[in-house]
């Protein structure tokens, strides 16, 4: 399965320039955790660094940070990991747990941002596969009492 085919597509972005106050106002609007900062770039929008509610607290909140003297680019990560469409739902386990990050911006293969994936929509869907497995087993058991008896 490639992480194309699982990330979310409705990703929420911002740019550099954009005021810290936007940026936390955005992420409440829109209910998120993150945003994929972008530059367009001849009208695609290139994933340049990620903006998280952890780095607000982190970078602003507990430094006591003037957030009006401060932009997005200034506390985003900009050492971004990014997957490809095409890349595989293990491979991009492997290189999130590498990295540490919890977040991958997907993009197409321009280098435009396709999607977004996080840690807990892997997790999502590995505990989906399990379940399915642990039905598969105990279908199997039952099938096998029905069959010896």
């Amino acid at each position: 399965m490639s992480i194309g085919e699982i990330c979310n597509r409705e990703t929420v972005f911002t740019t550099k320039d954009s005021s810290i106050s936007q940026a936390a106002q955005l992420m409440r609007e829109q209910h998120v955790g993150d945003l994929v900062v972008v530059e367009e770039k001849a009208g695609r929008r290139i994933p340049v660094g990620i903006l998280t509610d952890r780095d607000l607290v982190i970078e602003i909140l507990a430094k006591n940070v003037d957030m009006n003297a401060v932009t997005v680019g200034d506390v985003m990560s900009s050492e971004l990991l990014t997957a490809r469409e095409s890349d595989g739902l293990y491979e991009t386990l492997q290189r999130m747990r590498a990295k540490g990050v919890r977040r991958v911006p997907v993009v197409d293969t321009g280098g435009a941002l396709a999607g977004i994936v996080s840690a807990d929509d892997l997790l999502d869907l590995l505990a989906d596969e399990l379940t399915a497995l642990a039905r598969l087993l105990s279908r199997e058991q039952a099938r096998e009492r029905q069959k010896r008896t």
